[in-house]
């Protein structure tokens, strides 16, 4: 099979395209081709050698998502048969023309939702509603902060806070609040020139319930500061680095919570329990249609250094697809 292999690390320029071993599925796994795989963070992250697959495997290729069509299935397998369409997350090495995955981390393609377009829901969509639910408590009535509420992870949040009955304020870049708005956000915060803290406090003077933040650095203290009582920030990513300097009184004096979360290293038991609930409480979303994917443009896959180039431009307003 061909897929993206990193023989070391760096700019876009080294990703390269080689034929590798077709992978082989072990007794409880599924083998699928690869519609469609999907460009995130964490995969500019890995290019440039500083957030490696958890797993170690080699060849080592990048990508943390895909959709496309079962093409065998190990001998415990009873969920999925050969022609299913299907979509999922893996740790890696989705950048590629077949991928082989655990049946339970498996989710169906919903009918209303084209198999390439697929592969824009897994990553960011798991990630939004593990993070603003399940972790945040985001509940029908309540206040969420969303920031990059134009990446794959802020687009998906709009919309899930919007299907629960929350109500939810984004930052995003200049440029792209026309995006959100139309997703549905209730106050969109551009981030520059404007101070987003206080427009926000303006407009939810009590805090934000739950806020969920992809970016870090000195975000850090101003979420702390637009947290409302006993309410949670959930840090997602670290865009803009991990250290920082904080008063960490904030934390004591709003009685409140500032929780980190991954989906990429959690053991297999616990991204199958995530995936199970999302079928079945998030999947029929998007077949009603109150749910859809947010693609920002899609690249063949020779053109994966392209598509690398568009997320570090900031460019992109919902998913970049690598389309096989």
């Amino acid at each position: 099979m061909r897929a993206v292999v990193l023989h070391n690390h760096g700019g876009p320029e080294v990703l390269s395209i080689d034929e590798v071993p077709d992978p082989t599925p072990g007794p409880d796994e599924v083998v699928v081709r690869v519609a469609a795989t999907a460009l995130n963070r964490a995969d500019l992250l890995q290019r440039r050698g500083l957030y490696p697959d958890p797993t170690g495997r080699r060849p080592e290729i990048p990508g943390l998502e895909f959709a496309g069509e079962v093409v065998e299935v190990g001998t415990r397998v009873t969920a999925w048969r050969p022609g299913d369409r299907v979509m999922g997350i893996e740790s890696g090495g989705c950048y590629a023309e077949v991928v082989v995955t655990h049946e339970r981390q498996l989710l169906p393609v919903p009918t209303t939702v084209d198999l390439v377009d697929a592969a824009a829901i897994p990553e960011v969509f798991l990630t939004a509603w593990d993070a603003l639910v399940l972790q945040g408590g985001l509940t029908s009535g309540r206040w969420a902060l969303v920031h990059a509420g134009a990446s794959g992870v802020g687009t998906a949040a709009i919309q899930i806070a919007g299907a629960i009955g929350a109500r939810i304020a984004v930052t995003c870049s200049t440029g792209k609040a026309s995006v959100c708005r139309e997703l549905g956000a209730d106050l969109v915060l551009e981030r520059s020139p404007h101070d987003w803290l206080a427009d926000a406090l303006g407009t939810v003077p009590q805090g934000f319930d739950v806020v969920l933040d992809v970016i870090g650095g000195d975000e850090i203290e101003r979420n702390l500061r637009a947290v409302a009582l006993r309410g949670t920030v959930v840090q997602v990513g670290l865009m803009a680095g991990g250290r920082t300097s904080i008063d960490a009184g904030l934390l004591l004096g709003r009685r409140s919570r500032w929780i980190g979360t991954t989906l990429r290293t959690r053991p297999l038991e616990e991204k199958a329990a995530v995936s199970r609930r999302f079928a079945a409480e998030v999947l029929p979303l998007f077949e009603s249609g109150r749910l859809r994917p947010v693609i920002d443009s899609r690249f063949p896959f020779d053109r994966v250094a392209e598509a690398h180039e568009l997320m570090e431009a900031n460019a992109n307003a919902g998913k970049i697809l690598l389309v096989l």
